[in-house]
């Protein structure tokens, strides 16, 4: 049999000859081994304006491993059988729904069986939700495996890498196209767990470590809809088991960390610290120091992250949670907190004043005390922003009840930290919204105490022309100095275009670099300059003790050739190099001819 007649007997992959299989994927023009056009091309259309690229549309599906098998056969209702048959009637349809369809590359195909297994879903959800004592011993196994079929699955690649660039309000999360049998399954499985039949003892048999860990690598699912039921049947399955707490637990750390020292991307994080809130809403007094950790550890390091916007409401809710529980706690938060302010990201310095407000609406007296002086430095950067929104965020807090409370009660500590970002800002800031609201912060604390108010304002009022007095003697001393040196022998010569290009900085010294020397010759006056700080002195002694032509000339800046290290081994194996003249024929010079 020639090789002809070979691949003529080749069968594709649903079972028709190989040549249709090749006229179908487009190998029948001559050249069959070309590589496809590049994508970008396809998306491009090219018009007199430009080229507008087309945004693909955001869907996505899953690496599911389509049954050969898929011709179901429609199975009698559940309600039409007698109820000694009912059970094996459910094993059946249980069996028959962990058949997998295509619903990407070919949607339309298999329609009435995949009909027939929605269908059969549905029938389920109701059988469960509706009867009692029907989930058996046997149907724990045969659940959880077509759970298990169904669900667990290799994720499809992000279309989404960055998270901070994608804004859940704007843009349209990718959906999963097999979802209309998806979201059965998820149904299904939560009626069995909050069945009042479920027997935990028998299911942890099946839902063991790994199916936690399955379960947990879906939440990077980009459907929310799927995150939603996930987050729902995580919360199901903690609640029930008990002895797959703390490794629920020890899971979600190790998801964490990975999000903040390694990737920086998961689509699922605000759904985990969701769960986190209900769990540690419910932990025991005192808190066990694994809880301590994973608030310092986990939940503080979580605000670097780029794309704290999609999940920092939920964060900050568990922080808070942990604040309620133990008090102690709170001066390393806010401290951890001010470590990680950003400083130049202004709507994420935005949610950290958000989150800073609530932390102090729960704070005990005693450990405000403790943190106020970096706080309210903090506080004071962030009137002073520049970001009107920042300064704004920070100005209500002095519409809060509880927090002007704590700063009527330590206004002495406060008020000099704020008043010269809220004095220098009420003048010089270029929102008008942000001048009312300062007025009104400095109006408050006028009226707690108008005495120290008085001070504060006459201490700022000192510092200000303190700082106004030394830049001007600065000034002087730079301009008394460049003076002198203009005198100088050396730049005598060069007029006054020197003195325009002087640089207090490069001026020519003589050996003695603490004198500047200077002619008599020229009758000037010898002056001394005695300043303070950093400023220079000059004795007339210094002067006199340079000769009249003795000065340093000005060297001139020459580039300095760069020389390359020398390697030992390049060096031997050059000098071991030698050529092949003696082997080489050379023609006789025709000089000596």
């Amino acid at each position: 049999m020639d090789t002809n007649s070979k691949d003529k007997n080749k069968k594709g992959k649903n079972g028709e000859p190989a040549e249709e299989v090749n006229k179908v994927a487009g190998s029948g023009s001559p050249n069959a081994q070309a590589p496809p056009p590049p994508t970008l091309i396809n998306k491009i259309k090219y018009q007199p304006g430009g080229p507008v690229i087309k945004k693909d549309k955001r869907h996505s599906s899953s690496r599911f491993n389509v049954s050969k098998n898929r011709e179901l056969q429609k199975l009698p209702l559940l309600s039409e059988v007698p109820e000694g048959e009912q059970e094996e009637l459910f094993i059946q349809k249980l069996r028959q729904c962990c058949v997998l369809f295509d619903f990407e590359f070919d949607p339309l195909s298999d329609l009435p069986w995949k009909e027939v297994k929605r269908t059969t879903l549905y029938e389920m959800v109701e059988y469960v939700s509706k009867n009692k004592n029907v989930i058996t011993e046997a149907i724990y196994p045969e659940a959880v495996s077509m759970f298990a079929v169904n669900l667990f699955r290799t994720l499809p690649p992000s279309s989404n890498p960055n998270g901070a660039e994608f804004d859940p309000e704007e843009d349209e999360p990718a959906l999963e196209v097999a979802w209309p049998h998806l979201q059965i399954v998820y149904e299904f499985f939560l009626q069995l767990l909050e069945s009042p039949d479920f027997q935990p003892s028998i299911a942890k048999r099946y839902i063991d470590h790994k199916f936690v860990l399955n379960l947990l690598e879906l939440f990077d699912s980009e459907d929310p809809r799927e995150r939603d039921f996930l987050k729902t049947t995580l919360h199901r399955i903690y609640g029930k088991f008990l002895g797959l707490r703390a490794y629920i637990r020890k899971s979600i750390n190790n998801v964490f960390y990975r999000f903040i020292y390694e990737t920086e991307h998961h689509n699922g994080i605000a759904e985990l610290l969701e769960i986190l809130g209900s769990i540690i809403n419910g932990f025991a007094l005192p808190l066990k120091d694994e809880h301590k950790i994973f608030l310092l550890k986990v939940l503080m390091p979580l605000h670097k992250a780029k794309s704290l916007a999609v999940y920092h409401p939920q964060l900050a809710y568990c922080v808070v949670q942990f604040l309620e529980k133990d008090a102690s706690l709170t001066e390393s938060v806010i401290k951890n907190l001010l470590k990680f302010w950003p400083k130049t990201h202004s709507p994420k310095e935005v949610m950290f004043l958000n989150e800073l407000e609530e932390i102090l609406d729960v704070i005990e007296p005693a450990e405000f005390q403790k943190v106020m002086d970096p706080l309210f430095r903090q506080l004071a950067k962030c009137v002073s922003s520049p970001h009107f929104q920042v300064a704004e965020r920070a100005l209500y807090y002095w519409n809060n009840e509880y927090i002007m409370s704590l700063i009527s009660d330590n206004y002495a500590a406060i008020l000099p930290i704020m008043y010269p970002a809220l004095y220098r800002n009420s003048r010089n800031h270029w929102n008008k919204t942000i001048h009312g609201l300062i007025y009104n912060a400095l109006k408050l604390f006028m009226e707690m105490n108008q005495k120290l108010f008085d001070e504060c304002t006459q201490q700022y009022q000192q510092d200000r022309a303190k700082e106004r007095k030394m830049l001007k003697d600065r000034d002087e001393a730079w301009t008394k100095v460049e003076s002198l040196a203009s005198r100088h022998p050396t730049l005598a010569n060069k007029g006054s275009s020197v003195q325009n290009n002087y640089n207090p900085f490069i001026t020519p010294l003589s050996e003695n670099s603490n004198s500047i020397a200077t002619n008599e010759e020229d009758g000037e006056s010898n002056e001394k300059l005695s300043l303070s700080g950093d400023k220079i002195e000059v004795k007339p002694n210094d002067l006199k003790k340079a000769p009249p032509n003795a000065s340093n000339k000005v060297k001139q800046l020459l580039r300095r050739k760069s020389e390359l290290p020398q390697d030992s081994y390049t060096i031997r194996a050059l000098s071991d190099h030698k050529r092949a003249d003696e082997y080489l024929v050379t023609p006789p010079d025709p000089n000596n001819c």
